[in-house]
């Protein structure tokens, strides 16, 4: 063997030896050289019986898979931080919002030096049980989890995924009702009815009196529709009739979007509604033109706002938006969690209060409000 390669691995067994256990990836970082190598490394020195491999990790002999007690703590950024630790994280889609989510906390974690591992439930309820089982059973030490609760909020019988974990557990972008068997987890979410509520409140500055809102069925609506009335009836403003119409209903398809321009286009014709609130900003890029072909215009005859914040500034005419923090949202759960098996591993479990985060959505002013048209 060379030299140099020889140098190497009785690098690499010092460092896994001080840690306990590294994640495959973060040997490379130390050892400054690419996975392919350590994987090659990895595969002479566990045949040699110098190293021991578990889930994608290599562990010093004898120390079974990874856990916060038996790992070295480091410290990284000033925070004491357990090596080795492996965190679960389930999400119902990798696409659209959750991807901010997932690289959030993703990030927070490799500064902290734990690792992620991702599940996707499909937006299916056995999935939740299924995926979570799968994680703690393969090692993880806590989970990050956005159950698939179709309204947000947990449902009849929808706890028990989340409460059969056994390990330190936080909800992400989702809520509990109050004496529900999950409310006192920790959890971190986007506060969508002050998004609502302030999108509501910058169309009343700019003069309008009677707005509307369009909202997708998704697990955030029905906190979108309350934020959205309370701000109306704060403002002292009417609500609009949507007569054998609830925008927020579930439908699919070229029909919702026919249904929502329907809506739009009688608010706008029969009952003087001059601004709306659309969720989301994907399915208002696709009303816009609709509309305009029906001679409403954008902004002067409708001004909108959209929430979610991922295409509106593609559009042909760019979108006001109301964007969620998800990256923060991710990054905060993350923390959180990682503080939760910290204290674990230092025997402070339970001593720490539980956290109920909501994290405020930023405006993000565009062309489609007509900020720069309309005057008080």
């Amino acid at each position: 063997m060379r030299d140099h390669v020889r140098d190497r691995h009785e690098r690499a067994i010092s460092i896994v030896r001080d840690h306990g256990s590294l994640h495959i990836s973060d040997l490379a970082r130390l050892l400054d050289v690419s996975m392919v190598t350590v994987r090659r490394d990895a595969e002479v020195l566990v045949s040699e019986g110098r190293l021991g491999r578990v889930h994608g990790s290599v562990v010093w002999p004898g120390t079974g898979r990874p856990t916060p007690t038996s790992a070295r703590v480091a410290q990284r950024a000033g925070e004491g931080t357990v090596v080795g630790t492996v965190v679960g994280m389930v999400v119902p889609t990798r696409h659209y919002s959750f991807s901010e989510i997932v690289q959030g906390a993703r990030a927070v974690l490799a500064v902290r030096g734990a690792r992620l591992v991702l599940a996707l439930s499909g937006y299916f309820a056995d999935e939740d049980r299924t995926q979570i089982r799968r994680l703690v059973a393969s090692g993880a030490h806590g989970l990050l989890v956005t159950p698939s609760w179709e309204d947000g909020a947990l449902g009849p019988g929808e706890a028990d995924p989340v409460l059969e974990a056994c390990v330190p557990t936080v909800l992400v972008e989702r809520w509990t009702r109050t004496g529900s068997p999950v409310d006192a987890l920790d959890r971190v979410r986007s506060d969508s009815a002050y998004g609502a509520g302030s999108a509501v409140h910058h169309l009343a500055s700019l003069g309008h009196r009677r707005i509307a809102h369009a909202l997708q069925s998704t697990p955030h609506a029905q906190q979108l529709k309350t934020g959205f009335e309370t701000a109306l009836a704060t403002l002292g403003l009417p609500p609009v009739p949507a007569p054998g119409f609830d925008p927020s209903a579930p439908a699919s398809g070229s029909n919702r979007y026919d249904l929502t321009l329907e809506y739009l286009r009688a608010g706008v014709r029969e009952h003087g509604v001059t601004a709306a609130l659309v969720h989301t900003d994907a399915d208002a890029v696709v009303l816009l033109p609709r509309l305009q072909a029906l001679g409403i215009r954008v902004p002067e005859d409708l001004a909108l706002v959209v929430y979610d914040d991922e295409v509106s500034g593609l559009s042909e005419l760019a979108l006001t938006a109301v964007a969620p923090p998800r990256r923060a949202v991710g990054a905060t759960a993350a923390g959180l969690l990682l503080d939760r098996l910290e204290g674990r591993a230092a025997g402070e479990a339970g001593r720490a209060p539980r956290q109920h985060i909501d994290l405020l959505p930023q405006l993000r002013v565009r062309d489609s409000c007509g900020a720069a048209r309309i005057h008080i």
